[in-house]
């Protein structure tokens, strides 16, 4: 019984910090000339391909649509934005600063779980609020004044994937009658289709037969990579409380910010490092939100 109630905490551990590191190969992509949307929507085109083939006899038409397909809708929309905005703000923003942003999740988490899952906010949610604006205005703050809002690419894409994947986790939690395997599914098509809509919109014709060889193993085991962590963090998203799951994810900006100090020249300022912990509190202080919530769910995997 405890290695099975463990095992969802230990698949997010390991889907945490494989995402610490999984930024690398897409700057390396980006750096070989594939722009990164179009580098999104093959790696995931890629990941949902082996799933299918993989869960073939796991998915049915009547699964898909199910009176709360609606639900898996705002899974595929959401994480299809999350993991787009997230990895275009990677490549273009600086890591770990993006990272803190996306790590305001807590934040949009307790409002999502009043709104969709009836949970209450207790005094450690205001705590938590106050918490993560606060160090979200010294993150943002900018000399000359003005209201603490993001000022760079990365930073507006890291803080709009923190919402969206706050909404996802949310959702994930509130849709237990779909299988795992369905709800990754609907993850994996949201960043496939978000990307290449991206990429239509932003990027002028590129010719994929002038990829080398190299680049394409390495999409190919990119996204191989996305599929084994796509699945490692749905399982333990499915059977874990939102806001926990949110503190164990918190790994993840561990790995990328050792990752970071030894792939890139990037570094932060005293102010973002401040701004950062006090995010990282609000996080820590997330883990008791539901902890007197029960933990209902049902045996689908």
């Amino acid at each position: 019984m405890t290695k099975q109630k463990g095992f969802p905490k230990t698949s997010l551990l390991c889907g945490a910090l494989g995402w610490g590191i999984a930024w690398y190969p897409y700057r390396l992509l980006e750096q070989a000339g594939i722009p990164g949307e179009l580098t999104i929507a093959l790696s995931y085109t890629i990941a949902l391909l082996i799933a299918l083939i993989l869960f073939r006899n796991k998915v049915t038409l009547s699964a898909i649509f199910h009176p709360a397909a609606w639900i898996l809708l705002g899974i595929h929309l959401g994480a299809g934005w999350t993991s787009t905005a997230y990895i275009l703000g990677i490549i273009h923003g600086e890591v770990v600063r993006v990272l803190l942003l996306f790590y305001l999740a807590p934040l949009w988490t307790i409002l999502f779980s009043r709104l969709l899952l009836q949970e209450r906010l207790s005094q450690q949610g205001y705590l938590i609020i106050l918490l993560s604006l606060t160090g979200a205005s010294l993150l943002l703050w900018q000399p000359g004044g003005g209201l603490p809002l993001p000022t760079s690419y990365g930073d507006w894409m890291g803080l709009s994937s923190g919402i969206t994947f706050a909404l996802t986790t949310v959702l994930i939690r509130k849709g237990q009658q779909h299988s795992i395997y369905l709800k990754l599914l609907a993850m994996l098509s949201g960043a496939a289709s978000i990307g290449f809509i991206a990429t239509l919109i932003t990027q002028p014709p590129f010719d994929l037969a002038s990829l080398p060889s190299a680049s394409w193993l390495l999409l190919l085991a990119t996204g191989g990579l996305v599929l084994l962590l796509g699945l490692l963090v749905q399982y333990g998203m499915t059977h874990v409380p939102a806001n926990q799951a949110i503190v164990i994810m918190l790994l993840e900006l561990v790995a990328a910010a050792i990752a970071a100090h030894f792939l890139t020249d990037e570094f932060l300022t005293h102010r973002d490092w401040i701004g950062g912990c006090i995010i990282v509190s609000a996080s820590l202080f997330s883990a008791n939100v539901n902890r007197n919530q029960p933990n209902k769910h049902s045996d689908i995997d």
